[in-house]
């Protein structure tokens, strides 16, 4: 396999190059002015490492995967262009007024908390250009109110004539009947054809969400008109620069879903988080490899935290109300936990508490950390790794970014330890303490509220930051795994993630009927769904290149009993479904598994059971990782020893001369204990007192308490 991978994040741009038997890593500074900027520099860091240049190696390649940040930069800086919205008259305020919880939607804890100071977001499409056409379909797909085409282009001349540069059309019912949302589409191309100077891009709601929920059907629909410019022109940037150079492949995009598909297949929401989700998914696969049933996927970068999980050996645990910056979207996104902490937090006092606080802020790229020399002056945390001498200021980053220690120290010492104070080291302790303390509940968080016990886990720490703070975030986690590619985990996860397509449909059945309990035996309607969704999905998969009979097919369901409101997404053991044995089949899968989420206290048979959505999976299966077991040797880890640093440890109260030692020195069966520090190319492992580091027979890293009994590590495995 020839394979590029790349993970473009907040601070740097990851690469992961497979080259026949040959990986190779490689990172460089993320260029948030122009994201092919990066994605060349680190392209050409990997291909120096393979004696060959960037012209030589990418006619070689077979495929590239792309895991970017562009959607949510874009947001975030709302730098889109004025949409106008299409919607069915009388509807205009339906976005504006949005769901009840419209106003906390994607707000940390924290924020919801203090009511007082929240408001709606502000709306991506101002009320002066939302317009109301006169049509109307009903629940059924019948037409009550034929679309009047004359009012549809007076419409579309009052959004242009404001301003209107991109259009979302979301019309009622359309993913039932989404004839007259298709015309609006049709009279647009009539009145601004692709080859005029003010060529409109027009978003149809039906064709993105495919299902019930006008809400979100119309958000999703927005959000992919405003992005659609922007990921377009960032992609055609490095789409542009690959072909220069002689690639001649197929260019994936990951999906939040846990899927990629190729560029021009991709619609721009569901690009949103494609980074964290490519690490879950990486943990995922590995952790099968390895034979971990449950993980925590904890990868620390420089912007952000971001969790996931993999329980009982599987990711299928999807948002219950999908989020994108601040607008509830129709589309599934695996769920991944994501919060401002990372090495480029930036920590302050906060003067009416006078306590100090750690993030979310962030000092990103640039000018980032006080210790870049780059013109940044807050305190971060990677100042504070500085500081207390975890991270050698020569040796960062392969020592090709060398640090300047001095301003790390007199940034914490100015803003930080006067005034509180403190000493600069109990300081910067302080402020490594606050963020891992933060990580740390965002783990148990996700963990509890799902009904698990940390100790049944093992943490797969990645990132620049993972290895660097997972001994303090892990709490009651009994064991840490840190990869060689540990700071490049989430574009080594894009490269076994598999070629995915998700395709979904409303289609409201009765599954189970009430009081008598008896299952449909009416499986037309199902089966023309699925037939639908199949088309579709070879359709778009031929368009890829890939041959239609490596495409394996799975569906899963949205089911909800009768009289409540909780809906449980459960995979269906069988695509179509052909006797009654195939029907109790499924049934029995969506008890168990809503049994599990919900308790077998809450099964309600008696009220029926009714299926809401019906989602289709086509995958196309990529090779998934080898890891052969190594020989153990020593335990003995002199050989793989540099040398000595100070460092200041507060366990102990005290700085000390510290043994420092090469990661990739380590040899299986390799051991030592805290406190000590090892130093890989992009990142440095903090082990402190009480803790236990050894390299295992797969030629991972492990870390785990020195009174840890075997029994709770055996029960991650």
């Amino acid at each position: 396999m020839r394979s590029v991978d790349i993970d473009v994040g907040g601070t740097f741009t990851d690469l992961v190059l497979t080259f026949d038997d040959q990986r190779v890593i490689a990172k460089a500074p993320t260029t948030p002015y122009d994201l092919s900027v990066c994605f060349m520099n680190v392209l050409e860091d990997g291909a120096d490492q393979l004696d060959m240049d960037v012209e030589e190696l990418l006619p070689e390649i077979e495929v590239v995967r792309y895991s970017t940040t562009v959607a949510m930069n874009r947001l975030i800086e709302r730098r889109g262009p004025r949409l106008g919205l299409m919607t069915t008259e009388g509807h205009q305020e339906a976005i504006l007024i949005g769901r009840g919880a419209q106003w906390c939607d994607g707000l940390r804890i924290g924020e919801r908390r203090n009511m007082a100071v929240q408001h709606k977001p502000e709306p991506l499409v101002s009320r002066d250009l939302i317009v109301g056409l006169k049509e109307r379909v009903d629940s059924a797909g019948h037409v009550l109110r034929p679309l009047d085409d004359d009012d549809v282009r007076d419409k579309l001349r009052y959004l242009i004539d404001n301003g209107a540069r991109s259009i979302a059309v979301s019309l009622l019912w359309s993913f039932v009947n989404p004839a007259h949302e298709k015309r609006v589409r049709e009279i647009i191309r009539e009145e601004y054809k692709g080859y005029h100077v003010g060529y409109l891009p027009v978003v149809l709601s039906h064709e993105v969400v495919g299902k019930v929920g006008e809400y979100e059907r119309t958000m999703t629909a927005i959000l992919d008109a405003y992005l659609q410019r922007s990921i377009k022109l960032e992609m055609e940037a490095t789409w542009d620069k690959l072909r220069e150079c002689g690639y001649r492949g197929t260019f994936l995009l990951t999906h939040n879903t846990g899927g990629s598909a190729e560029m021009f297949k991709t619609t721009a929401s569901r690009t949103y988080n494609g980074g964290p989700i490519s690490g879950l998914m990486g943990a995922y696969h590995f952790g099968r490899a390895l034979g971990y049933k449950n993980v925590i996927a904890a990868d620390v970068g420089g912007t952000s935290f971001d969790v996931g999980m993999v329980v009982d050996a599987g990711v299928r645990s999807y948002e219950f109300r999908p989020v994108i910056d601040r607008w509830m979207v129709g589309i599934s996104m695996l769920e991944c936990t994501t919060m401002g902490a990372g090495g480029g937090s930036i920590a302050s006092v906060n003067t009416l508490l006078n306590r100090l606080e750690v993030g979310p802020r962030s000092a990103g790229a640039m000018p980032g950390p006080a210790c870049y020399d780059l013109g940044g002056t807050e305190p971060t945390v990677t100042d504070a790794d500085v500081v207390l001498g975890y991270i050698a200021p020569d040796s960062y980053f392969a020592g090709r970014m060398p640090l300047n220690a001095a301003k790390a120290r007199a940034a914490i010492e100015t803003k930080i330890a006067r005034p509180l104070g403190l000493s600069v080291d109990e300081a910067a302790a302080m402020i490594r303490s606050i963020v891992e303390n933060n990580m740390a509940s965002a783990i148990k968080r996700e963990v509890h509220l799902r009904g698990y016990h940390p100790e049944d886990f093992a943490v797969f720490a990645f990132g620049g930051g993972g290895p660097t703070h997972v001994a303090g975030f892990r709490a009651d986690v009994p064991l840490a795994v840190i990869f060689p590619q540990s700071p490049v985990f989430c574009a080594l996860g894009s490269s076994v993630m598999d070629i995915m397509h998700v395709y979904e449909k409303s289609r409201r059945m009765v599954f189970m009927e009430p009081v008598t309990e008896r299952l449909n035996e009416d499986y037309a309607a199902f089966n023309e769904t699925v037939e639908e969704l199949v088309a579709q999905a070879r359709i778009d998969i031929a368009a890829e290149g890939f041959a239609l009979d490596e495409v394996v097919y799975a569906v899963e369901l949205d089911m909800l009993y009768g009289g409540q409101v909780q809906v449980k997404r459960v995979s269906s053991p069988h695509v179509r479904i052909e006797s009654p044995r195939h029907m109790q089949e499924i049934y029995d899968a969506f008890e168990a598994e809503f049994a599990a989420a919900f308790s077998p206290h809450v099964i309600h048979r008696p009220g029926g059971v009714y299926l809401d959505n019906i989602i289709l999976k086509a995958t196309v299966l990529t090779d998934k990782p080898e890891l052969p077991r190594l020989a153990l040797g020593t335990s003995d880890a002199d050989a793989a020893r540099k040398g000595e640093r100070e460092a200041y440890w507060p366990e102990l109260n005290a700085r000390m001369m510290t043994q420092v030692y090469r990661f990739e020195d380590m040899k299986p069966g390799m051991e030592l204990t805290g406190p000590a520090l090892v130093e890989a190319e992009f990142t440095t492992l903090v082990v402190p007192p009480g803790q236990r580091f050894r390299i295992d027979d797969r030629g991972l890293g492990l870390l785990e308490y020195t009174t840890a009994s075997n029994s709770s590590q055996e029960r991650a495995a």
